[in-house]
């Protein structure tokens, strides 16, 4: 029997930006043998529409859903079972099945091996379901399914799942609703020891999920000397201690969602994290005092913005030398608190944004109280432009607290970061969903 791994990309092109996806390592170390798998990315090669495959394995997330739904009915044309997996097909189930014979709901490790004994029977079921708590320690990963393949050149690694925080807007939340689990420190440390690439991301969305034992894997990690990024919650930025050690544990970047300027739109996201450390001057001056650099991300669309807000929002970021930063528009994403609020306030531009013909990458999804949709739009577009406008990269590169031109190491990743960056959105912006098939 062979299975045909897919991941779409959500213009069905290429990217320069991509990442390993680590759920199908976790898969192909959980397929038997005698399987035979093959995998395609389509964020860094063409998918051959031509393969023979007994099933296709497809990861959906929201934006790349169009896409999904193109190639499955493509393949189901065919002849070929389908399987979907993946946050949108756990949000979405019902919507996935229109163009799947199988979907996947929640997480792989317990629900892979009974859909590959079903496939071998022909008895496939339309819904696997997750029980979600499989211990992240029994959790291994064949990394060999990334062989001749060209991402960024950053290893990931995963030390938790889900987080302590429910901002209305998160979607990791909706996902894993209350549930935080880690590894232990021994099996993430010997993952860390056989990952080949210099740099490591912890793709948690907050490392300090349990903040106890983060501390204990820091100090694990000092003697390891890789370099490594990871994302924060801002109450962390308080702790100069916390901060110097996981300087010294090899971390150069820390990704902190300040997400807005503005203690109103702060109370309406449900941040109250934020609220309660909004002194983002002394954030940033604590971050960069041990040496690490800033990725900050900010939300653009709630009902106390406005287009001088935006504009002092975007000076922030550069005023303070912040490595890389996002401006996303406000971006309702199914199964959220957020997407629910804006559906029953009947404020969803486009209810299926992610199908619907007239969306195009960058558009305002909803109507907020201080800004127009077109003006929404074209603000954050304006943002993230001079952002990463020439001129701004080397502002930033040169007045970052110090941090970024603590060393050449420093300005390597700096500058890869911030010409990857422009040049994804040069590309992105206003482009259409799904692509041709």
């Amino acid at each position: 029997m062979k299975i045909a791994f897919i991941r779409p990309s959500m213009f069905g092109r290429q990217t320069s930006d991509a990442m390993q996806p680590l759920v199908f390592a976790i898969i192909k170390a959980l397929t038997p043998k005698e399987v035979e798998l093959a995998f395609y990315d389509e964020l860094v090669e063409p998918i051959p529409m031509g393969m023979e495959a007994d099933a296709i394995a497809i990861t959906v997330d929201t934006f790349s859903a169009r896409r999904a739904y193109k190639l499955a009915d493509f393949f189901r044309a065919k002849g070929t079972k389908v399987i979907m997996g993946g946050f949108h097909p756990t949000m979405l189930p019902e919507e996935c099945l229109e163009h799947a014979d199988a979907v996947v709901v929640g997480e792989a490790e317990d629900t892979w091996i009974a859909v590959i004994a079903d496939l071998k029977d022909n008895s496939l079921k339309e819904k696997y379901i997750s029980s979600s708590n499989v211990p992240l320690s029994r959790v291994r990963y064949d990394y060999s399914v990334f062989d001749g393949k060209k991402y960024n050149g950053v290893g990931l690694v995963q030390f938790s799942r889900g987080c302590k925080f429910s901002c209305e807007f998160c979607s990791i939340h909706a996902f894993y609703k209350d549930s935080v689990r880690c590894k232990e420190n021994s099996v993430i440390v010997n993952e860390i020891k056989s990952i080949k690439e210099k740099y490591i991301f912890f793709i948690d969305d907050n490392i300090f999920a349990n903040e106890e034992k983060a501390r204990d894997l820091f100090e694990a990690l000092v003697p390891l000397k890789k370099r490594w990024f990871c994302q924060i919650s801002i109450d962390a930025a308080r702790d100069l201690e916390l901060l110097r050690l996981m300087k010294k544990a090899g971390c150069m970047v820390v990704l902190v969602g300040f997400e807005s300027l503005d203690i109103d739109n702060l109370k309406l996201m449900g941040k109250g994290a934020n609220i309660k450390n909004s002194n983002y001057k002394e954030i940033i001056s604590n971050i960069y005092s041990c040496g690490l650099m800033i990725y900050g991300t900010f939300v653009i669309g709630y009902d106390h913005d406005s287009l001088e807000g935006v504009r002092d929002t975007v000076e922030f970021a550069i005023d303070n030398g912040f490595a890389v930063a996002n401006f996303n528009p406000l971006m309702p994403m199914p199964g959220t608190a957020l997407y629910e609020r804006l559906k029953s306030e009947n404020n969803l531009l486009h209810e299926r944004w992610w199908l619907d013909e007239s969306y195009r990458y960058g558009d305002a999804m909803l109507a907020p109280a201080g800004l127009r949709p077109d003006q929404l739009k074209d603000a954050c577009k304006r943002a993230r432009l001079e952002f990463n406008s020439y001129k701004n990269i080397f502002k930033r590169l040169l007045h970052g607290g110090g941090a970024n031109s603590a060393s050449l190491e420093n300005i390597a990743v700096f500058l890869t970061a911030n010409f990857i960056s422009r040049k994804e959105i040069l590309s992105k912006q206003g482009k259409e969903l799904g692509g041709n098939v």
